[in-house]
């Protein structure tokens, strides 16, 4: 995006806020970089410069715009729909994996040299991973300035920093302002929370209808691991550190999000999770285009445009789940999955009272009898099949997932057919052209559309809706009146 000028041109003009994350407009005369929809009066064509990322712009010498605040726009959406190699670097980095394992980790997790993954990173992308994690640190860091009473060492680790003295210089070199100098600016704005637990606002791309999202991860709400409450989504989080809960209120224009974690540097990973949860980086307008030229899925669209995808925080969690679902109901999902966590899962306190326990990890689940499931015994060997792969490595599941060899690998366990392995390549693996041609709620929904409704003539007529299939589902099932369609009152 950031190569075709006249476009960029055109987007910072009009100010159009669809384009913040795809690209970054570099004043020369000024040395500040801005978001495409700065409110300020547009620069002359001829000052302007694009760069493809925060951390580009920062490595040429430009900081941080004080009016627009760049750093907190949504990711490019071009990691959502890509599973190539800069794609599953950049969804790692944005986890924190530079941060806690270096460079050499991020490369032993994608399979490349790290020679490699530079060079790729540097050519698309303008910066390093060392040069992107720290563009993230600064932002983490203006984060916790601003929303917190955080005494400014703290913060310096809690967003990755090695030092108080590297904190300093990032945050004075980026932002133009010391620590100090961007807490008071902010001193007006900062949110009241309680004790330990922060308060933030996760920008998104409009439109984005919360029903069928919020919806669908309250209808399959967890107990003890998830709840609906007083207009919020509310679960626990498994991270690196420790662990955390979060609680998530759909808004007008953001989603309102309350962190309280046990170990402050996890604060970038859970920032993370949460957004990939609720599919926050999607640009609904190139989706609802594509969609909306279908005759028969355009009134779906219109009615009710910015549909997202429910994803997972934890893929491995997700997969479990999966197979827990297999040919029961959501409410009967639910009873298996509670049941599992009540009895394996690790007990954590709630600031805020109701959630009880983190769902049990792959380890834990492959040491269980499986004799002590009630599920029928194919579904326990399925389910033991899978969890033994994930505890011992051999099944790798995560944001630098390949999506194609991931889908082989489960194709050769016992009990994965096409809608398991599907279900999971959408909400697990975040693949956005997943397809469920044999679900029942897709072919429900297709019959009383007009849509071919056996499986094969239905996934011939979608190969008009690729590479945004995964959405065209969630329209599909928003037909039917089931509560994963409803935002619970």
């Amino acid at each position: 995006m950031h190569t075709e000028t006249e476009h960029c041109v055109r987007a910072v003009q009009s100010k159009d806020a669809r384009f913040d994350g795809w690209f970054f407009t570099a004043v020369r005369t000024t040395g500040i970089y801005c978001r495409p929809s700065c409110p300020v009066v547009a620069p002359k064509p001829q000052n302007m410069t694009f760069l493809p990322s925060a951390a580009a712009c920062q490595q040429a010498g430009y900081r941080a715009c004080k009016r627009c605040r760049p750093d907190s726009t949504p990711g490019s959406p071009e990691w959502n729909h890509r599973a190539d190699l800069v794609a599953r670097a950049m969804r790692l980095i944005g986890d924190g994996v530079v941060d806690r394992e270096g460079v050499s980790g991020l490369a032993a997790r994608l399979g490349y040299s790290t020679r490699q993954i530079e060079r790729q990173l540097q050519a698309e992308l303008g910066a390093g991973p060392l040069a992107l994690a720290r563009a993230q640190r600064a932002q983490t860091a203006r984060l916790l300035i601003e929303t917190t009473a955080l005494p400014m060492a703290e913060i310096a680790f809690a967003a990755g920093f090695s030092s108080i003295r590297t904190f300093n210089e990032t945050v004075r070199e980026v932002f133009a302002l010391t620590p100090g100098e961007l807490r008071t600016r902010a001193s007006g704005r900062r949110a009241e929370s309680a004790p330990g637990v922060l308060s933030l606002r996760l920008p998104f791309r409009e439109p984005l209808n919360p029903d069928n999202l919020f919806g669908h991860l309250a209808a399959t709400a967890v107990p003890g691991v998830e709840e609906w409450r007083d207009g919020a989504y509310r679960r626990t989080l498994r991270l690196p550190y420790g662990h955390g809960v979060v609680s998530l209120t759909p808004r007008p224009d953001h989603i309102a999000c309350r962190l309280a974690l046990t170990d402050q540097r996890d604060l970038t990973g859970a920032i993370s999770r949460c957004r990939r949860l609720l599919d926050l980086d999607a640009d609904p307008v190139a989706v609802d285009a594509q969609l909306g030229a279908d005759e028969l899925l355009a009134p779906l669209v219109a009615k009710a445009p910015g549909r997202r995808v429910p994803r997972t925080v934890d893929e491995a969690e997700f997969a479990v789940r999966a197979v827990l679902g297999q040919q029961v109901s959501t409410a009967a999902a639910r009873t298996h999955a509670g049941r599992l966590v009540e009895a394996y899962g690790e007990r954590i306190d709630d600031p805020e009272g109701g959630l009880t326990h983190l769902f049990p990890d792959p380890e834990t689940l492959a040491r269980l009898d499986p004799e002590s499931l009630a599920m029928p015994r194919t579904r326990r060997a399925t389910l033991q099949s899978l969890v033994s792969r994930l505890a011992d490595g051999s099944l790798r599941m995560g944001v630098e997932s390949d999506w194609a060899e991931v889908r082989a690998q489960l194709a050769a366990l016992p009990g994965f057919g096409p809608w398991t392995i599907e279900v999971i390549a959408m909400r697990a693996l975040g693949d956005p052209d997943a397809f469920l041609p044999g679900d029942l709620g897709v072919r429900k929904a297709a019959e009383g559309l007009g849509l071919p409704s056996t499986p094969a003539a239905l996934t011939a007529r979608a190969a008009a809706w690729r590479p945004w299939r995964a959405y065209a589902v969630q329209y599909l099932w928003a037909t039917d009146e089931h509560p994963i369609n409803f935002l619970p009152a």
